[in-house]
């Protein structure tokens, strides 16, 4: 028998309650989460703001209404240059991170000690469509207001997109998890004195939620301590799985591109090129062998899909 709480991993959970005013959602990120450091170690600090920003893309890219992507990006002048994640309406998700040359990273240190320390650093969200015909690219870009990343995407959910939205993100090197309590729009069909009932009844329940609930405890365990008075409905879940796109091939192309005076010039310094995707980190060798046979077949085409 399958172990309930690893089937409630690498999952997005949704709930509406009865009066469709409020939504909740939980994720609970492990398997997929590790796979972050599969190719790359980060510090401590570093790698819980980027857990953290990973779980909020998910709850967020969960509502996505188009085919496409959300891409949350934060940037500063700190030891950290940049914390990208990028996560499909699908639910395919990727993140890194860009740390300053040299840079001390300390054991302890929060979103404006390590990215924001000249209080210039900004906040950028991005939806890439798929189908750009029908949907518009859209970006957004606000000061990086707030010493966590709860804090930053709580502003930037009531300033830009006027949504009140509360979120609770936790994140270690096993896990990343949140929860979102979110209002949703007003309708035709909404009572007048329904409007604000659940949002205001649960705010003060919501904030309750420690970090430390969400790496402890299972999604059932926390809607029960939560909202054991409501009568939620639950939605169907969705999985969550870990997706770069980077392959031998594309890097193959790439060496094409680049030329092979170069590439030869390369090979005769190094004996190999070594190539790592600048996202994910995963690695890519190419011998002289390899290299000569993408010039040869005139396409960038690599014969191997073996990484050396």
């Amino acid at each position: 028998m399958r172990d309930p709480l690893k089937i409630a991993m690498n999952q997005l959970h949704k709930y509406l309650f009865t009066d469709q005013q409020t939504r909740v959602q939980t994720v609970y990120l492990e398997e997929v989460w590790q796979q972050a450091f599969e190719h790359r170690s980060y510090p401590t600090a570093v790698q819980h703001l980027l857990g953290e920003l990973t779980a909020a893309a998910v709850l967020l890219a969960g509502n996505l209404k188009m085919k496409g992507s959300l891409i949350l990006q934060a940037q500063g002048a700190g030891p950290i240059a940049l914390l990208v994640v990028e996560c499909t309406s699908d639910l395919q998700i990727r993140a890194t991170v860009s740390l300053r040359e040299d840079a001390e990273i300390p054991a302890e240190g929060n979103l404006q000690t390590l990215l924001n320390p000249d209080g210039e650093g900004r906040f950028v969200t991005i939806l890439e469509p798929a189908d750009k015909q029908s949907f518009r690219p859209y970006q957004g870009i606000v000061p990086l207001e707030g010493d966590t990343v709860t804090e930053v995407l709580q502003n930037y959910m009531h300033h830009s997109e006027q949504l009140d939205t509360r979120l609770c993100l936790a994140a270690d090197g096993q896990r990343a998890a949140g929860i979102l309590l979110q209002r949703l729009p007003a309708n035709e069909n909404t009572e007048p004195d329904q409007a604000e009932d659940s949002w205001e009844r649960n705010v003060p329940v919501f904030a309750t939620v420690q970090a430390d609930e969400l790496l402890s405890l299972d999604n059932e365990a926390l809607i029960k301590r939560l909202f054991w008075q409501e009568d939620l409905l639950k939605l169907p879940s969705q999985p969550v799985e870990w997706h770069c796109p980077c392959s031998r091939e594309r890097v193959a192309k790439m060496l094409h591109m680049l030329g092979e005076e170069e590439v030869n010039d390369i090979l005769q310094e190094q004996g190999s090129v070594e190539v790592a995707c600048q996202f994910c980190g995963q690695p890519y060798s190419f011998d002289a062998v390899d290299c000569a046979q993408i010039f040869t077949t005139g396409n960038g085409s690599s014969p191997s899909e073996q990484v050396h």
